[in-house]
């Protein structure tokens, strides 16, 4: 078979696989099969196969997954959304607009911290919204600029989608994680800047200028959440623990202040707690288990190779081939889910992006970015549902609302995609290169 048949045939039974509702994870196995098949006897690329997914989890970087997720959960939980809110309303309420700005930096601390697009836009939005709504917002607007602003979680660490496309693309774990800071604050900037000429245009309230000694008690309450990250980044830049081991210290931190400091988690929440992350955990690994036999398929069939030269044939400038891949990654986006769609795209357009010396950590903050958007996008975009949800709106009222927004983090993406500081400036920094 020629490479573009064995294409076809990949993407053919990918795709019908779920029209079906079949899950994805199982749909990339399945595809995988009937893909490797056509050139190999069944029961040697079942084998192969087997052996795969094995060695696509067995990964001591990969341990950080699971901690991630925990810390999350238990964020979620922990009474810690509130504190942020009222420490964000410090800092941003005296802007115009204040108590959206006050959403969408809130989002972005609890994205921060529990790295977590969807919790964000539930936690963070289901405080806001009635209070936006009550001073005067627009129902929309505020909706608009909690969905928006979600998705910072996802890029800022610590982000288990990160330490994912390091393991995966060989890249340095601590590089992958540092690069997310400042594209995630240049997305937090950009929702910020649509909510400020939206709110002068719209003559929304600013909130009240709050007494020293309330600012102060509010510092002091967020505190303790804020050095979760303090801890967790200090620790893996200074040496004192790898990117693994600061998931281990993060869970063990975050039981500690959602138990002892903040009292907002008993002992028999945590068995509910547990669970709950444990079953998160199974899904993403069996989807990197079942990613792992996509990749031998793509490498074995030279599918990589394929498309990387149709789009070099399409130009040779790499702008332009960076300007496709983006609106590729943004398309796809629009219907997978991002930890997929990571572990599909990342072994394909990675060769491409390399050929023209791009560094894969440059590359892989671009592609979740990208991703990053899907979340907020139709027809399937998760954050895009959970703050509609939140906001009791319905999906299609929420799409022109959104379009500023779109536009300021879509400027955000290209400034991103094209200029490597913003990704590699901390990452530089840190590890000294």
């Amino acid at each position: 078979m020629s490479v573009v048949q064995i294409g076809l045939l990949l993407l053919a039974s990918f795709f019908l696989m779920l029209a079906l509702s079949v899950p994805v994870s199982i749909s990339l196995i399945v595809s995988s099969l009937v893909t490797v098949s056509a050139a190999l006897p069944l029961d040697l690329s079942t084998f192969v196969a087997c052996q795969k997914m094995v060695s696509g989890v067995d990964s001591f970087s990969l341990l950080a997954v699971p901690f991630f997720i925990l810390t999350g959960v238990l964020m979620n939980t922990g009474g810690i959304a509130q504190r942020l809110i009222n420490l964000a309303k410090a800092f941003v309420g005296r802007i115009p607009g204040g108590l959206a700005h006050t959403n969408i930096v809130g989002n972005t601390m609890f994205g921060a911290l529990s790295g977590s697009a969807v919790a964000a836009s539930i936690a963070v939005g289901g405080v806001m919204l009635p209070e936006e709504e009550a001073a005067g917002y627009d129902k929309k607007f505020a909706a608009a600029a909690n969905i928006a602003s979600a998705p910072t979680g996802l890029i800022i660490p610590p982000s288990g989608i990160l330490i994912i496309y390091a393991v995966l693309s060989g890249s340095s774990v601590v590089g992958m994680i540092m690069s997310g800071y400042v594209p995630g604050i240049l997305w937090c900037l950009a929702c910020m800047a649509v909510a400020f000429i939206v709110a002068k245009k719209n003559k929304y309230p600013t909130t009240e200028r709050l007494p020293a000694s309330e600012l102060f008690k509010y510092f002091v309450d967020a505190i303790p959440s804020i050095l979760l990250i303090v801890i967790i980044i200090g620790g893996i830049s200074s040496g004192i623990f790898t990117a693994t081991e600061s998931a281990a210290v993060a869970v063990a931190y975050t039981i500690f202040l959602a138990m002892v400091v903040y009292k907002s988690i008993k002992p028999s929440d945590l068995p509910r707690i547990l669970r709950e992350a444990c079953e998160t955990t199974a899904v993403i690994m069996f989807l990197i288990a079942a990613s792992a036999v996509m990749s031998f398929v793509l490498s074995f069939t030279g599918l990589p190779d394929a498309i990387g030269n149709a789009l070099l044939s399409v130009s040779d400038n790499k702008y332009v081939i960076l300007l496709l891949i983006n609106l590729l990654l943004l398309v796809a986006g629009m219907f997978m889910d991002i930890t997929p769609a990571v572990l599909i795209f990342a072994p394909i357009f990675l060769p491409v992006v390399k050929s023209f010396g791009m560094d894969p950590i440059h590359f892989g903050i671009m592609m979740v970015m990208n991703l990053g958007v899907g979340n907020i996008t139709p027809p399937v975009g998760s954050s895009l549902f959970s703050g509609c949800q939140v906001a009791n709106m319905d999906m299609e009222d929420m799409v022109k609302p959104l379009l500023p927004f779109y536009a300021a983090i879509f400027i955000a993406l290209l400034l991103v995609a094209y200029v490597p500081w913003f990704s590699m400036v901390i990452p530089n920094l840190v590890m000294g290169s």
